[in-house]
């Protein structure tokens, strides 16, 4: 893996295995040293989960072979078994209150702008890194990567230009039958904005997540939340952020957790760009908050996160360039053009 500042670059190629097991080469020290050894890896494994890991497991490998393959490669790359890779892969379905926080603030235009800051375990920070694909089958994409994941829950681009920012919802469910992260990958093999939006409304019986998503030459993109059952679409047509919790998926909060960050951050973006007079660059830099920032970088941060990356995308025509911050940086140490293929 290659470093450009503390967030590296791999490039993979070939087959969906290949792709998986270069992408899990690239995080496989961090995996041993810093993920196994957490909370959140010990839950995910432990026996309780075990026959609703089988069922999901089932559930890909019939739906997504291709996905399922990647996995098996990742797994590999890892040098860990695939099972418990893939139940890591399923921690938001699996664990309710899952880290993995982000926000998200977008204003529709020409250009559209998306700003994403990626929040994550403060330990990986320096870990992190853009996966650029050259596929076999399906679309090409960049995404960010977080060691021993698959990409699609993050932010990401097609080359059909399809792109994402994603938001963790922590749902209160009792079943699923489909992981979120699953899911979130397969949008990335999307060729077009309506196929990935069918994915999500019919197959979300799964942890939650929020996605804003879009592709180019379509001038609107949409908010979208999913998870439990349910989704909700609405185009963006006016300014918009998004702090990791559903605003419109239920009619009252009981169904979902709401930590403080994500009330606050939510609160202070709404507030931002009601006032008009700051980017989306800006509004996720903001720290006017000390103790419940939009840029979280405090060592003793309330939900053990941290910004590892901030993403700023611009969509115009079929264009799409994009630019990766590190934490509170003020140059992007990886940017790149996207022009929209068939």
């Amino acid at each position: 893996m290659s470093k450009v500042g503390r967030i590296g670059k791999v490039i993979a190629t070939g087959t969906p295995y290949d792709v998986g097991y270069q992408i899990g080469l690239a995080g496989r020290d961090a995996m041993h040293e810093i993920v196994i050894h957490s909370d959140a890896w010990l839950e995910v494994i432990r026996s309780a989960h075990r026959s609703t890991v089988e069922q999901l497991a089932r559930y890909t490998c019939d739906r997504f072979p291709e996905i399922w393959a990647e996995l098996k490669g990742l797994a590999a790359g890892l040098e860990l078994p695939i099972e418990s890779v893939f139940a890591w892969n399923c921690r938001g379905d699996l664990i309710s209150a899952a880290g993995e926080g982000c926000t998200t603030v977008v204003m529709p235009g020409e250009p559209t702008v998306i700003a994403h800051n990626e929040d994550g375990m403060p330990l990986l920070n320096g870990h992190c890194f853009m996966a650029h694909t050259d596929l076999d089958s399906g679309p090409n994409y960049v995404a960010f990567c977080y060691p021993g994941s698959l990409p699609g829950h993050t932010f990401g681009i097609n080359s059909s230009g399809i792109y994402q920012a994603v938001n963790n919802l922590r749902l209160r469910f009792d079943a699923v039958t489909m992981p979120r992260m699953i899911l979130g990958r397969a949008v990335l093999g999307c060729r077009s904005l309506e196929s990935a939006v069918d994915l999500l409304r019919k197959d979300n019986q799964s942890g939650g997540f929020h996605f804003t998503l879009g592709q180019a030459s379509r001038p609107t993109p949409l908010s979208i939340e999913f998870g439990a059952g349910r989704s909700h679409v609405v185009p963006i047509e006016s300014g918009f952020a998004h702090a990791n919790h559903a605003l419109n998926l239920f009619e009252g909060d009981g169904e979902q957790f709401i930590t403080g960050s994500s009330a606050s951050r939510q609160q202070r973006a709404d507030i931002l760009v009601r006032q008009g007079d700051l980017s989306c660059e800006d509004i996720v830099r903001d720290q006017a908050d000390k103790d419940l920032p939009i840029l979280r970088n405090h060592p003793l941060d309330p939900d053990g996160e941290n910004t590892l990356a901030t993403a700023v995308i611009q969509v115009a025509g079929e264009t799409i360039d994009w630019s990766v911050y590190e934490q509170a940086g003020k140059r992007p140490v990886h940017a790149g053009r996207i022009l929209a293929s068939e």
